[in-house]
């Protein structure tokens, strides 16, 4: 190898170990906001505020039913309304244990995990749940939640 190329070698090694560190902080930066998002709806969940609760959904934020994908935040929050929230508050405290944030690119995340409601005199529910989510102008927000 002549010096021309020994130098063109470590410029494209040099560029190439920035890029993929560069994509590895960005990585771990989106982990690490989108579950944040994520812990803050238990946060708001626990305070009682169903409004910080969605804050994380988009407008046209769609959840799956019995009956297939809903969609609408309005439709969202009148589940929880008609569910968790008929008194006005839920009953039980809200945790995620077992999340995995998988980046989908850049700009989406397949997050899952596990939810434990426990407290209120009465026996913990668990189920696992698939959310999918984008990031906005606004930072992280879920697009659809299989709950």
């Amino acid at each position: 190898m002549n010096k021309l190329s020994i130098i063109i070698f470590v410029i494209l090694f040099t560029a190439n170990l920035n890029m993929v560190f560069g994509q590895s902080k960005e990585h771990d930066k989106s982990v690490r906001d989108i579950t944040a998002a994520l812990n803050s709806t238990a946060d708001g969940w626990n305070a009682g505020d169903l409004a910080k609760y969605l804050a994380v959904y988009v407008p046209g934020a769609t959840e799956m039913t019995g009956e297939g994908p809903k969609g609408g935040v309005e439709h969202i929050e009148q589940t929880m309304k008609n569910g968790f929230w008929k008194t006005g508050r839920p009953l039980q405290v809200l945790r995620y244990e077992n999340v995995q944030v998988r980046m989908l690119g850049k700009k989406d995340a397949l997050v899952t995990g596990q939810y434990i409601l426990s407290g209120g005199g009465r026996p913990d529910r668990k189920g696992w749940f698939t959310t999918v989510w984008t990031k906005t102008k606004d930072g992280w927000r879920m697009i659809h939640d299989h709950s």
